[in-house]
């Protein structure tokens, strides 16, 4: 497994730690369901998390100017306007009950997420990993921007509390092209065909978004395990 420094997410005093190894992509809807229902698994039992993010590109030949996400889903899974319009209703109002916003339009795109991948790799070097990942998903769900856009990475990476400079330097120098590569090739050569992906204390792997419940049983599962130990 890479070997990142976790950084602590909704982590209280004296409270127990779990490692959660997160595979996803930016452009995943599920994925930020999927977190916000840990989220909530984690206030549930009363526990924190170390959580690392990890890259997964859904669509890694994903062209510069990308591709509006109606298009998209239709050519790529064959769904009816219908289907689709009906799946964008669904996880509108799952983010509303999980307190995330989906705001998708007709212009709503996919867009190539490898720069993205490149700085959150950097972040993670920063503590910032996980924060600059919220902010991404806000950014292209709620906000509807292009974050494989230089200068919208840019901002978003300011707004998170990193040197704007520095993240400038490392999308033009790509000197985190090739570890993402490397991290991306590690999940996928052990099976990782999907995400968001979560491994609970580097032995457990649920995917999908899993649901609430789900997360807490594994979340007790896992605690229990550390309190025998």
């Amino acid at each position: 497994m890479p070997t990142d420094t976790p950084q602590s997410v909704s982590a209280q005093n004296e409270s127990p730690v779990v490692q959660i190894d997160i595979i996803s992509d930016v452009m995943c809807p599920w994925c930020i369901v999927g977190y916000k229902q840990l989220e909530q698994a984690l206030g549930r039992v009363g526990a924190g998390a170390y959580i690392r993010w990890h890259p997964f590109e859904l669509n890694p030949d994903m062209p510069p100017e990308g591709q509006n996400l109606s298009e998209h889903i239709a050519q790529k899974y064959g769904s009816t306007p219908e289907q689709s319009a009906e799946a964008r209703t669904r996880l509108t109002e799952l983010g509303q009950d999980l307190g995330f916003t989906f705001a998708f339009s007709a212009d709503s795109r996919i867009v190539n997420t490898f720069a993205a991948h490149q700085l959150l790799g950097w972040a993670q070097d920063h503590g910032l990993q996980h924060p600059l990942k919220m902010a991404l998903f806000e950014a292209h769900f709620t906000q509807g921007l292009d974050v494989s856009d230089r200068e919208v990475l840019l901002d978003v990476a300011a707004a998170v509390g990193l040197d704007r400079t520095a993240a400038a330097d490392v999308l033009a120098s790509l000197s985190k092209a090739e570890e993402t590569r490397a991290h991306q090739q590690f999940w996928t050569s052990r099976g990782v065909s999907g995400v968001p992906s979560m491994v609970f204390d580097g032995r457990y792997l649920l995917t999908g978004a899993q649901g609430v419940e789900t997360y807490a049983q594994m979340l007790m599962k896992v605690l229990s395990e550390q309190e025998a130990a």
